[in-house]
This record gives structure tokens, C-alpha cells and sequence, in this order.
């Protein structure tokens, strides 16, 4: 009789650390904390590369986006292939620019971005990373800080693809005098075309039809010049009437 009640107790005793297991792993919506903490070790469990990658590259963003930097780029050493390493340096940067912070704690913010881009060991997705931190301080308004971050970068093209899409986000700002400086220092004409002609593009999109016309003026492809102008014609005065 004793060796039953003894036995009864123990199951009670399993049934109840059972619940409070289950309760433990039970998270509640207003506990993003907990949420992520789940999703960090959901992530340990993909088998596939890619996906466990991908899944990390989302929790990174995720935690920028909360204001948890360093938990952020923490996750950034769980991730194996080195494209989806600058892709999530991309992610953790234009997440923590959308926060508004003072510039002193972007400057550590950016600081701290650029040391895990410098562990990418991969030239051409190093470079992609350096691209992606450009583009986010100007996302944040560190016009100085993403020219310094282009200015870096040794390969040619690549450097002139960071000034060319850093001079798009200060485009998308409606602040022309910062992207021309940025496509100023463009040492390819070529390349410098393109990055008017897209940045004239975007101001017009955006209403600054002024501003549009002079960025087309500077360019030097006639064919390009002329098709830039155009666009900003139509966008003030579009010669179709849409039906509705």
C-alpha cells in the first residue's frame, strides 16, 4: 500500500514539473524577449544551412529593431555563408537607422557594424557589407560617416556602386546637395551618369521636380540627359490621362 502512494506521488510529481515545463515554454505576446528566444533556439535545430541562416538573419533584424544591438550582431557569428552575413549587416544597419538615435550612438552603432563586416573573410561580400553600411548611415543622416565608409573600399566598381546607391537614399530624402557630393566623387563617368540619371528619377518621384531637372543637367550621355529630361517633364505633366 505504502509502495503505491509512493509511486501516485511521483507520477503527481512528473505530471506537475511537466506542466510547469510547458508553462515555462509558454511565452506571452506582450514578451518579445521571450518570443526571440524561442525563435533563437528553433534556429539551432534547422538542419539546412541556408534556411538556419536565413532564419538568424531575420532574428538579427528583429532585435535591431527592438534597440538590441548587441544582441543583434551577436547573432551575426551563428550565420555561416558569408553573403547572408553582409545581408544581415544590412539589415541590422537600416533597422537601428530607422531609430532615430543621436549621432554619438550611431557613431558606436556603426563602429560596431564595421567590425563584423572586417570579419567577413570573403572579398566580394566583405565589400557588399561595406556597401550596405554606407547606405545606412545615410539612412541615418551620417552623410560624412557613409562617404568615409565608401571611401574604404579598394575595388573600383564597388566603390562607385557605394556612392552611387548611398546618393539614392539621400535621393529618397529630398536631399540633392548630399547626393551630389556623393556622385561627385564617382571617378567613373559612366558610373556617375547612372547615378544622376537614377537620382533624378527619384526626386521626381518625390516631388522635388527642381531639383530633378538640375540632377539631369549633369549629365554628359546626350541619350541619357534627354530621356532624364523627359521623365521630368512627364512627371509634372504627365501626357496621358490614366482611365479610371
Amino acid at each position: 500500500m505504502l509502495g503505491t502512494i509512493r509511486l501516485a506521488v511521483l507520477v503527481i510529481i512528473a505530471v506537475i514539473a511537466a506542466s510547469d515545463n510547458a508553462m515555462a515554454q509558454k511565452c506571452q505576446i506582450d514578451n518579445r524577449e521571450c518570443v526571440l528566444e524561442k525563435i533563437e533556439a528553433l534556429s539551432a535545430e534547422i538542419d539546412r544551412e541556408a534556411w538556419r541562416d536565413q532564419t538568424y538573419r531575420e532574428l538579427a533584424k528583429t532585435k535591431a529593431f527592438d534597440s538590441d544591438l548587441d544582441g543583434a550582431l551577436t547573432v551575426i557569428d551563428k550565420i555561416q555563408n558569408p553573403d547572408t552575413k553582409a545581408l544581415t549587416i544590412r539589415g541590422i544597419g537600416m533597422a537601428v537607422a530607422d531609430l532615430k538615435w543621436p549621432k554619438e550612438q550611431y557613431d558606436v552603432a556603426f563602429e560596431k557594424l564595421r567590425v563584423k563586416a572586417e570579419q567577413i573573410e570573403h572579398p566580394p561580400s566583405y565589400a557588399i557589407a561595406l556597401t550596405y553600411i554606407a547606405m545606412a548611415q545615410a539612412f541615418a543622416g551620417d552623410n560624412e560617416g557613409a562617404w568615409a565608409t565608401a571611401a574604404d573600399m579598394e575595388n573600383d566598381a564597388l566603390r562607385h556602386k557605394a556612392y552611387g546607391e548611398t546618393a539614392e537614399i539621400q535621393a529618397e530624402r529630398g536631399d540633392f546637395i548630399a547626393a551630389k557630393t556623393s556622385i561627385s566623387r564617382i571617378d567613373s563617368l559612366s558610373f556617375r551618369n547612372k547615378a544622376y540619371a537614377i537620382v533624378s528619377k527619384i526626386l521626381a518621384d518625390g516631388g522635388h521636380l527642381q531639383q530633378a531637372l538640375d540632377a539631369a543637367m549633369l549629365i554628359e550621355n546626350p541619350y541619357k540627359q534627354a530621356s532624364a529630361l523627359q521623365y521630368v517633364l512627364d512627371t509634372q505633366k504627365p501626357r496621358e490621362v490614366k482611365k479610371q
